[in-house]
């Protein structure tokens, strides 16, 4: 299997497939509390058989062509995953999304891995529009959506009904041309 490195930290980024449902479900179970702190995700993966159920269902969409899943490694440990949960290639629009264990967040890992997989869907999938949907109250995912240049498009008022609570999710996007110009800016500063 191939991996992307992230950096010189050693952290990777590489697909997640059905047939990594242990190690899935060892990760989620590492970080369930941290990450079901504004991620239903840890209320969906609870055993060996759902685990492999929601890797199969990404490995179908990615067969579709319609989402995607990578998991990011350090140490060759899994510690977090980046999604695609929709991926709509005939009206250019994609909705990226993250999640991390305790041990992995602070280090950048998440905006570096997002950075990758924006990169792919602009420049080789054709995507125009990447939108990230937040709950209102992730201070840490709207930090990445700040740093990767994304504008806030508002807030679905109350649009999230999770664990009995209803909360604001914030939209934050970012087109295809703003992508491409924050790369050129970015890349023209480090070569100074």
């Amino acid at each position: 299997m191939y991996a992307i490195s992230l950096g010189d930290d050693g952290a990777e980024l590489s697909p997640l497939e059905p047939w990594q449902a242990e190690d899935f479900l060892a990760h989620i179970d590492r970080g369930r509390e941290f990450i079901g702190q504004h991620n239903g995700l840890p209320d969906v993966v609870t055993d060996l058989a759902s685990s492999r159920a929601f890797l199969q269902a990404y490995a179908d969409r990615t067969a579709a062509d319609t989402g995607r899943i990578y998991g990011i490694r350090t140490e060759g440990t899994l510690v977090g995953a980046v999604i695609f949960r929709r991926m709509d290639v005939a009206q250019g629009t994609a909705e990226a999304g993250c999640w991390l264990e305790p041990s992995a967040a602070g280090k950048g890992l998440v905006t570096r891995a997002v950075r990758t997989i924006v990169d792919w869907a602009v420049e080789q999938r054709g995507i125009h529009r990447v939108e990230w949907v937040v709950s209102a109250e992730n201070a840490p995912s709207i930090a990445v959506a700040r740093r990767l240049g994304m504008t806030k498009d508002g807030v679905l008022r109350e649009s999230y009904l999770y664990r009995g609570k209803r909360h604001d999710e914030e939209v934050w996007s970012v087109l295809a041309p703003e992508w491409r110009a924050g790369r050129a800016a970015a890349g023209a500063a480090s070569s100074h």
